[in-house]
């Protein structure tokens, strides 16, 4: 009996000391494992801190609004250059049909809503989005607006000095001409007045339709007539500071002798000119039927489609010597929209525009509107380069409309003014002294009040 109850306590002991090496068996490999994680955690987290990539630079979507919707796929070839350069900025060109534009710039600025860029009119038109305390002031922020011609600043200047937009593109005025003709009868651009009246002469006796011009739109003849060929008469740029100034009047003798000079063109004009429109203007020249067209260089790329071998001069002066007065003026600038999430971005993109690298791609993608910078830029049209270059003589100076600025802020309008005028007396129903009398007696009623 004892010998059995021995042999039970053995079996019992044997057993127990089995299920205790298991337990610490368990418990050393327990252990080993929890040693191994604690000493594998820094190299897990060394290997998650390598992994994490590294944190890109925000893309930026700038909005750019303006009023030029035939300009969609030329903008945005102009865009995707600015793009390749700062991917971080995307603009997407979102233009408004010009008729619409005014209207839905201010409503969209003064709901909070505007684009980030905004294209503004030169003179009243941009002025009145500036007061309207929208936009932002570029004085300080563009480093070289003197590279830029003085009066296409100033009609984004107030009269502080502010200036709240790059000026964009401007047109030029001046005097297509058809080659083949002139050559027919071996004549050459005039470069003073009395040249252009004989060259006029010879044309006419040969049976030739000299001047592609009417005076059915009355716009035409202030635009590309009195503000393009008359200011060699009254004195260009200087006069016209001169007349917003109130330091002379438009009754001063410069403006008649400016009609006086222009009417010698009458006879030159075709027959029944008084019906013809611009468009028929344009027609003419385009189809060859009248050797000369004084018009602007937006109608470069019409010409050019045309298949007409055209050349183009500036204003003949009046005596030889005489300095050019050009009319160059501006047309458009872009501003920056005061409440854009996106100022920093946005003044990138307008110190790019008043770069030459800008200047070359606009002027080749819109042919005939120049950005108004005196630096140089390449152009690959050679018209459009000649076009330019007169700009940059030494013998040369730029000039804007003359009743653009400040003189057609209210009503009569200096503009409406003249263009009423200068149908009434090329149409003979008025002298040019009862025609800058009207003019005069219109402006006094609001700007010469003193």
């Amino acid at each position: 009996m004892k010998k059995i109850i021995f042999l039970l306590l053995v079996i019992l002991f044997t057993v127990s000391m089995l299920f205790m090496g298991s337990g610490c068996k368990e418990e050393a490999a327990a252990a080993e494992e929890e040693t191994a994680g604690e000493e594998a955690a820094p190299e897990e987290e060394e290997m998650e801190e390598a992994e994490e990539p590294e944190e890109e630079a925000e893309v930026v979507t700038l909005k750019y609004t303006s009023l030029r919707t035939e300009d969609v796929d030329r903008v945005n070839r102009i865009n995707a250059v600015f793009m390749e350069k700062y991917p971080n900025i995307i603009v997407e060109f979102e233009p408004v049909k010009n008729t619409e534009y005014d209207a839905y710039l201010k409503t969209s600025l003064e709901t909070g809503v505007g684009a980030d860029i905004v294209m503004l009119r030169s003179y009243d038109g941009g002025r009145q989005i500036y007061d309207g305390g929208y936009l932002v002031e570029l004085n300080d922020m563009i480093p070289n607006f003197d590279e830029f011609t003085g009066n296409s600043v100033g009609a984004w200047k107030t009269e502080d000095g502010v200036i709240y937009g790059v000026p964009y593109f401007g047109s030029i005025t001046g005097v297509w001409y058809n080659k083949d003709i002139f050559a027919e009868y071996n004549l050459k651009p005039p470069a003073i007045w009395d040249e252009l009246l004989s060259i006029c002469g010879t044309l006419k006796d040969n049976g030739e339709v000299v001047f592609a011009h009417g005076t059915n739109e009355p716009w035409v003849l202030t635009e590309t007539l009195y503000c393009d060929l008359g200011p060699n008469f009254y004195g260009g740029e200087e006069s016209r500071q001169k007349l917003i100034n109130r330091e002379i009047k438009f009754t001063d003798e410069r403006f008649i002798k400016a009609f006086d000079a222009l009417y010698g063109l009458v006879d030159y004009f075709p027959v029944g000119y008084e019906a013809i429109d611009y468009v028929t203007m344009q027609q003419m020249f385009c189809n060859e039927q009248a050797a000369m067209f004084i018009a602007g260089s937006w109608e470069l790329g019409v010409i050019e489609d045309a298949g007409v071998n055209a050349g183009w001069f500036g204003p003949p002066v009046e005596n030889e010597g005489d300095r050019m007065q050009y009319a160059f003026y501006a047309d458009l600038a872009l501003g920056i929209n005061k409440d854009s999430p996106h100022v920093e971005e946005a003044l990138t993109y307008l110190k790019w525009v008043a770069t030459a690298e800008h200047a070359s791609l606009l002027a080749n993608e819109l042919p005939g509107m120049y950005p108004t910078m005196t630096i140089d830029f390449k152009i690959d049209n050679t018209l459009s380069q000649d076009i330019i270059d007169i700009a940059k003589r030494d013998d040369v100076d730029t000039t804007g409309q003359l009743m653009w600025e400040k003189l057609s802020s209210q009503e009569p309008s200096g503009a409406g003014l003249l263009d009423e005028v200068c149908q009434k007396f090329l149409n003979g129903d008025m002298t040019s002294t009862e025609a800058v009398e009207y003019v005069q007696k219109g402006l006094d009623t609001w700007y010469f009040t003193e």
